[in-house]
Order: C-alpha cells, then sequence, then structure tokens
C-alpha cells in the first residue's frame, strides 16, 4: 500500500499510462468481439471516457448492422389482464383479485384495438398481463388462436419468462410443453420482459413473486431451442449494484451463445432505466432513478461491447426521452423501438414520452440517419399508404 502511494506520488504519470495501456488492450478486444469478463466490463465503465466507449461501440454497431439505418416499428402494448400477484415493487400497473379496477381484456376490446392498430400501420400486438391465479394455458392458446384466426396477418409479441413460469407451475407442466403450446396456438416472439437485473438477490427486493434469475434464462434458452425469437432487457437503476448490471450482461451472453446456429435467440437488447413515480419502491425503500443521460449512454455503449452476439441494440427513448435516445445512435444503438400506440406499465409509473410515425421518424433525421421501418424480426417494411397518424391523447 505505501509503495503504491510512492509511486503514484513520484510517478503520477506512470498511474496514467497503466490505465491507457489497460484500456487500449480492452478496446482492442472489443473491436474484436471478444467476450469480456465482468471485472473487464467494470473496469470500462469506470475508467473509460464516454467519448472513447461510444466510439468503439458505434464501430461494433458499423460492423453488425452495415446498413446504417435507424429501425423502427408500429405495434401497440395491449394487456391481457392486470391482474398479479406477483407484487413488483416498481409496478403501478397491476390490481390484486378481486379489485374493483381489475379486468381481464375481451375480444371485442381486442378487435377494436386491432382495428385501431392496423389503421394507424400496425402489425404487431405487444400482449402481455399479470400473473393471474386463475388463467391458465387454455386461456392463453384460445385467445392466442381466435386472433390468428380473426387477424392472420397480425404479429403475437406476447407474454414473457416470468408468465411462462407462471402458467408452467399453475398446468403442472414443463417449460419447453407451454412454449410449444404457446408456438403452436399462434406465438410468434417472445419479449424480454421481466428481467429486471439477472440477480436473484436484487429479485428478492423487488419482484419477489417473479421467477427466479435461473428460470428466466432457462426459459429463453428453451424458446431458442424450439426456433422461438426473443429478446433481452435490463431494467437498471433502483437496487442494484454496478457489478450486478455487468452480470446481468453476461448471463445474456451466455444463453445467447448456447442458441441453435438457425436460431435467432435474443435479437435485441434494451436497457431501460426505473421510472420512480408513486412506486411502492420510492415509497417505502426511498429508491429514486437517479440515472443521468450520462450513465445512460454509458450503458448502452457498454450493452453493445458486452454482448458481442446480440446484434441489436435498442434506445429506450420511453424512459429517457427523445434527446439522451438520439445521441444513443451514435454510442451502440441501432433502434428505436416501436412508436407504441397503447403503453400502459411503464407510463403508469411516470415515464411521458410519446411518438407518432412520423414524429419518430423526424427525431431519427433529426439525429442523423436514416429511418426504416421494420418489423418484429428485424425484416423492412413499407410505410402503409393508407396509414393515419395518431393523436397522441393519454
Amino acid at each position: 500500500m505505501l509503495i503504491s502511494l510512492w509511486v503514484n506520488h513520484i510517478y503520477p504519470n506512470f498511474v496514467t499510462y497503466t490505465i491507457m495501456m489497460e484500456l487500449a488492450n480492452l478496446y482492442q478486444r472489443a473491436l474484436d468481439f471478444d467476450f469480456l469478463s465482468v471485472e473487464e466490463g467494470i473496469y470500462l465503465f469506470e475508467q473509460a471516457p464516454l467519448a472513447d466507449l461510444m466510439h468503439i461501440a458505434d464501430e461494433l454497431h458499423k460492423k453488425q448492422v452495415p446498413h446504417g439505418k435507424v429501425t423502427w416499428q408500429i405495434d401497440r402494448n395491449l394487456n391481457t389482464t392486470n391482474v398479479c400477484i406477483a407484487n413488483c415493487k416498481f409496478c403501478n400497473f397491476y390490481r390484486i383479485p378481486g379489485h374493483a379496477e381489475a379486468y381481464i381484456t375481451e375480444m371485442p376490446v381486442y378487435r377494436k384495438k386491432i382495428e385501431e392498430t392496423l389503421k394507424y400501420g400496425g402489425d404487431q400486438l405487444l400482449l402481455q398481463g399479470g400473473h393471474h391465479p386463475n388463467l391458465g394455458l387454455d386461456f392463453y392458446t384460445a385467445t392466442f388462436r381466435q386472433l390468428k384466426q380473426e387477424y392472420p396477418t397480425i404479429k403475437l409479441h406476447a407474454l414473457g419468462p416470468p408468465e411462462v413460469a407462471h402458467i408452467a407451475k399453475l398446468e403442472k407442466m414443463s417449460h419447453h410443453d407451454v412454449l410449444k403450446a404457446l408456438k403452436e396456438s399462434g406465438l410468434d416472439s417472445l419479449p424480454g420482459a421481466g428481467a429486471e437485473i439477472l440477480v436473484d438477490r436484487v429479485r428478492r427486493l423487488i419482484s419477489k413473486g417473479k421467477c427466479g434469475a435461473d428460470e428466466w434464462l432457462a426459459i429463453m434458452h428453451e424458446a431458442h431451442k424450439l426456433g422461438i425469437t426473443t429478446s433481452a432487457t435490463m431494467m437498471f437503476g433502483h437496487v442494484e449494484t454496478i457489478e450486478e448490471r455487468f452480470i446481468h450482461l453476461v448471463r445474456i451472453r451466455e444463453v445467447q451463445a448456447m442458441k441453435p446456429a438457425d436460431a435467432n435467440g435474443f435479437l435485441a437488447f434494451i436497457p431501460w432505466t426505473f421510472q420512480d413515480v408513486d412506486t411502492l419502491l420510492t415509497k417505502i425503500r426511498g429508491v429514486h432513478n437517479l440515472t443521468t443521460p450520462d450513465e445512460y449512454l454509458r450503458m448502452i455503449a457498454i450493452s453493445r461491447i458486452m454482448l458481442p452476439n446480440v446484434k441489436n441494440i435498442q434506445a429506450s427513448w420511453l424512459t429517457v426521452g427523445k434527446e439522451t435516445a438520439q445521441l444513443c445512435l451514435h454510442g451502440g444503438a441501432n433502434d428505436f423501438g416501436s412508436i407504441m400506440i397503447e403503453e400502459n406499465v411503464v407510463s403508469a409509473a411516470g415515464a411521458p414520452h410519446r411518438f407518432t410515425y412520423k414524429t419518430i421518424q423526424e427525431a431519427i433525421k433529426e439525429a442523423g440517419f436514416e429511418p426504416q421501418l421494420r418489423n418484429q424480426q428485424y425484416g423492412w417494411r413499407e410505410i402503409p399508404e393508407t396509414i393515419v397518424e395518431q393523436t397522441i391523447d393519454y
């Protein structure tokens, strides 16, 4: 310790030189698509200048997505039910069974909202709800089949690992059998919902009623083996440590590395910030989202660097706003996500930002990129000639 202090005092440039050399080595390894360790990722996060991280991430982005366009999507987040027994401390959306505001979405509502979605140019429903104690596999397979029968062109990006785990528990079935039945009934892809932070210490504090980290990852691996395309997410800026963020990233990368060669696996990664308005996590534990734009940009760049086997990195304009999301496009992100014709869960905790199909394209152009409409599989779409611009009134 004394020797170290002496060296730092006598040769301050030596310490700077050592850091520069270590960073240069990590930069080159990142550019070579090496899998960096948790410790190496933390070193970059804490020591590297933001400009360097964004440059490295942008170079990786150009190699992985060489067309240079920024993709975006039109879909609708439609909730199957708001009844949930998971009791997540960051969620203002759910209602307990028997609550006066509890609901299960019925087919007439689906029809009305799908017709609106088609009018606004959408091609997909993001169907999510809660852990309803009485809704098992038959409910979801019947719903998916009916929707596909009536609207065969609509894609169903539905549920998530916690809901699959909940259904499997209710039915006493394997994850494989639940996923297989959902796929056969019309499930097109599986969102990365409920990941939060894939460390059980964190999950016990904020989402105790959901599946653990190992089960979340196991369900995604099973989905990949069945050829179901998925995405992965991370909600950060609450009770997790920096180390736990990197454990999360490495675990995502490890599962992606195990996917069959012909499977997409995790086709996108979306890090987003905890929204704290009126949540129990804020009221009871005093936890606030203190994530700065600088830190979010750093996490986007780090996500690109730590996940060389995940092609698409999405900037969460919903939680960080237009300006920060635009900067992300210069630091590793290549996707702007969906305009979200409807979104009720994250918005209920304070996310105020909105786009229409016109304004999201304007935002991408302002950032210096060409916008490209896509589907969930990242295939390009033409903007429908009959599209109507949504009026933002929520």
